[in-house]
């Protein structure tokens, strides 16, 4: 009977203990795992504040909160798990942090994200980083970091997304890239990456964005990128790749973005290209070699909304059946051969008024021809930026152009559009550019201009426009180029235009405007480039332009300023400077010689007198025109003027008279006789005491040639047919009759005091003298000008060989040798017989 009694009370026994031990070992495992999670826990801790110590600068404040007043995965930027307590996230995007990545942050084994975007990191990427299996979202774009691509990120086979854009990162891209067949972002733009773009790259199948523009790749599109059927963004922009269009991408239906700009391809475009990418949003192939036409299939892709194509060598026209891009926003086909010059080149314009959404229209620097279309107005009103310039377009500028009430660019230079500047274009309130230099139009500027509040940019140089410069240019504030130059425009500069003290440059060159300049020019205090040349300004150069210290450019040639050099020794960044063709007086002022930035300064043909200085651009020959100053003297020995002579007793001075009245009959001589391109023969200065002042007999000596005839044989009197000038007036190159005779045309300066009396003086003269080593003269003209100006001038032959200073010194560019010492005493010789023959027997 106590068998069995024993016997169970041995079994209790036996599960008892087996209960105990079990729980035992249950409660040894767990005081493990605890253990272990408490380890792991301070493993995440640690490598944050590792990562922490090599953070230099953190203006937030962001890692500074990292302490222990706070749990680790309460920290800014931390997330962790529920369960485990374990680092799965850092996000520090944006917060300005700089230093060094902490390679402690491949010890966060759990993480699954990290994102470091828009700081300032430096140093390479940490190989370190490779040990996160679990990551899926890496990002460390916009940063300074440097180094290669770290090999081994195919071991994080779980990524999704790798943007490592907007860096420094040189190398090639690795072909274990290849391996990370769960990429679905690949971005690594923006870097410094060569070699070629890996063929393994077509084992990423899932991969949906892949951007690799801006970067310095070579080769071609490799073929297995066909394999990328879930691509909708592909961007290789900015490379050096070549070869056609890659025929690789046609099998990838689902691309919306196509970016190959800035690279070498080349070839034909398949006529029926816009078939195979019916889902296409944006295609951009700018600054390639593609030619042939631009595909009308394109009108297929109805999603479209930008075609940007400029600077290729595309031919033919832009396709009507643009017009049924209901979508499109944005048209660039700058910089090709479009068009064929034709009057129907244009007809496309008309159906793109049906794309209501159009903002961007550029088709510039093309071959387009035709009438400017009246449809131009019935384009979206959402138009911005409208550009045509750079064709040979012709016809007006519509009134109703203020349909367009959006622009804020409007770009029609450059082309033969003619009539007047609609005064509707001052309705075009948000215009910040207009563009109408280098046509047509003429008339006067309209004073609506000064409507333009936000205009910040004027171009209407190069044009017939006359009258007067508005004076309600004064609104426009925020201008900044203002450019007017080559018209015919007249009067003084506006009073109004003195407040725009954001102007940086303005050129009113080529015009006829009058008056003095403006005395308070120097609240254009922004200015960088100032051209007044070639116009009748008087009066003195303003003291003021000492105030614009940024100026670089400064042209005032071609005027009739008066008066000293001002102080201008303020502006140390001027590098061009020409005051010629003036009648500047006074010494050159020393503090020139401290502006060392000159690269050009011409003061050549003005009254300046004394000594050159030899220091700063005056050592430079090349940098430095000072002829037609006859009282100049000194100066370095390559700019051959005579030396100064020290003041001395009258006695001792009449030993130097002959001497020296000798050499300036020889500078003087030399300029109008045997090679020289003889314009004049300035014999104003000379006293013909016994002629009786008669006009009837000194007029009309010679036959006369009309304004009109002298205007046409000299280009208009254009700056590339100025050979000189003095004091009494200026000298053109021209070309008279039917047989072509080139003459020299010296147009008398009316306004200047003794013209007249310098004008009858050279006709009494010039009809005694025949000389061999002087000048002929041809005919006269007295008259006046279209603007009812009294006009006189004299013609005389041009003498084509060169003047006596290219002879005596030669420019290399000339391949001409220097004159032997017996060819220059010939010439000496020849001169003194000219002297002769004028003093004695004239």
């Amino acid at each position: 009977m106590e068998l069995p009694s024993m016997s169970f009370s041995f079994q209790t026994f036996l599960t008892i203990h087996a209960v105990i031990l079990v729980f035992q070992l249950s409660l040894s495992f767990s005081f493990q795992s605890a253990a272990a999670a408490v380890l792991s826990n301070e493993i995440d801790k640690l490598s944050l504040l590792g990562f922490k110590s090599q953070i230099t600068e953190d203006p937030s404040g962001v890692v500074d909160s990292w302490n222990e007043s706070v749990h680790f995965c309460q920290w800014a930027g931390v997330k962790c798990s529920v369960r485990h307590d374990r680092v799965i996230s850092l996000k520090l995007k944006g917060q300005r942090l700089a230093g060094t990545i902490s390679a402690h942050l491949g010890n966060l084994s759990f993480l699954n994200s990290l994102d470091l975007a828009e700081n300032s990191f430096h140093g390479q990427i940490p190989q370190e980083l490779t040990r996160l299996f679990r990551i899926q979202n890496l990002n460390l774009s916009f940063n300074l970091l440097g180094g290669g691509i770290p090999v081994n990120l195919s071991r994080c086979v779980n990524l999704n997304s790798l943007i490592l854009d907007h860096n420094y990162l040189v190398g090639q891209i690795p072909h274990e890239v290849g391996s990370l067949t769960k990429l679905v972002k690949l971005y690594l733009r923006n870097n410094n990456l060569t070699g070629t773009i890996p063929a393994s790259i077509g084992n990423l199948t899932s991969l949906v964005e892949l951007h690799l523009s801006y970067n310095n790749l070579e080769g071609q599109v490799p073929d297995s990128v066909t394999s990328l059927i879930h691509l909708k963004q592909l961007g290789f922009s900015v490379n050096s790749l070549s070869g056609e269009f890659p025929s690789s991408l046609f099998n990838l239906s689902s691309l919306e973005l196509i970016s190959l700009s800035y690279n070498n391809f080349s070839g034909n475009l398949r006529p029926g290209l816009g078939n195979f990418f019916p889902n296409l949003q944006r295609f951009y192939l700018a600054q390639n070699s593609f030619t042939g036409s631009i595909p009308s299939s394109l009108a297929n892709a109805s999603k479209l909304l930008q075609l940007d194509f400029p600077e290729n060598n595309f031919t033919g026209s832009i396709p009507v059946s643009f017009g049924n891009l209901e979508h499109l926003f944005w048209l660039n086909v700058w910089s090709n051969h479009l068009g064929y010059g034709e009057f129907d080149d244009l007809k496309f314009l008309d159906s793109l008024a049906n794309c209501s959404n159009l903002e961007f229209l550029h088709i510039g620097v093309n071959q387009f021809g035709g009438i400017l279309p009246h449809s131009i107005v019935n384009l979206s009103t959402h138009m911005t930026k409208l550009i045509i310039t750079g064709n040979r377009i012709h016809g007006s500028i519509p009134n109703e152009i203020s349909n367009l009430v959006n622009l804020d660019v409007l770009s029609l230079g450059y082309n033969k559009i003619n009539g007047s500047i609609p005064d509707s274009i001052g309705r075009l309130t948000n215009l910040r550019t207009l563009g109408l230099d280098y046509s047509f139009f003429s008339g006067v500027i309209p004073s609506s201009i000064g409507n333009l509040t936000k205009l910040l940019y004027l171009y209407m140089g190069s044009n017939r426009l006359e009258g007067n410069i508005p004076p309600t240019l004064g609104n426009c504030k925020q201008l900044l180029y203002f450019l007017l130059h080559k018209n015919k425009l007249s009067g003084a500069i506006p009073q109004q235009l003195m407040s725009l003290s954001s102007l940086t440059i303005v050129n009113v060159s080529y015009n006829s405007l009058t008056g003095s300049l403006p005395v308070d020019i120097g609240n254009w205090s922004h200015l960088i480039a100032l051209d007044f040349s070639f116009n009748n300004f008087s009066g003195i150069i303003p003291p003021t332009i000492r105030n614009c210290l940024s100026l670089g450019d400064f042209h005032m040639q071609g005027n009739s300023l008066h008066g000293t050099i001002p102080d201008i020794g303020a502006l140390m960044d001027l590098q061009f400077l020409d005051l010629s063709l003036n009648n500047l007086s006074g010494p050159i002022p020393h503090f020139m010689e401290n502006l060392t930035s000159l690269q050009y300064l011409n003061l050549s043909f003005n009254d300046l007198e004394g000594q050159v200085p030899v220091t700063g651009p005056f050592s430079n020959v090349s940098v430095v025109v000072i002829s037609g100053n006859p009282k100049l003297c000194g100066g370095i020995q390559d700019l051959h003027l005579h030396p100064c002579v020290v003041q001395e007793p009258k006695k001792t001075q009449r030993k130097h008279v002959f001497s020296l009245k000798f050499i300036l009959a020889i500078v003087f001589v030399s300029f109008f006789c045997g090679p020289c391109p003889i314009c004049y023969i300035p014999l104003a200065e000379k006293k013909f005491r016994k002629q009786p002042d008669d006009r009837s007999t000194s007029e009309h000596f010679y036959p006369e040639i009309s304004y009109k005839e002298l205007r046409d044989a000299t280009g208009e009197f254009s700056y590339e047919n100025l050979v000189g000038s003095g004091s009494f007036g200026t000298v053109y190159k021209g070309t008279l009759g039917s047989d072509g005779m080139a003459v020299a045309v010296k147009v008398l300066n009316m306004q200047h005091q003794g013209a007249y009396k310098s004008f009858l003086a050279e006709c009494r003269a010039l009809r005694n003298i025949r000389h061999r080593n002087l000048v002929k003269v041809i005919t006269a003209c007295c008259g006046s000008d279209y603007k009812g100006n009294e006009f006189k001038a004299l013609v005389f032959e041009f003498m084509k060989n060169g003047s006596l200073e290219e002879w005596l010194h030669p420019k290399p560019e000339t391949q001409r040798s220097s004159l032997m010492i017996l060819q220059r005493i010939n010439i000496v010789v020849d001169v003194a017989s000219a002297l002769d023959y004028l003093h004695h027997h004239c």
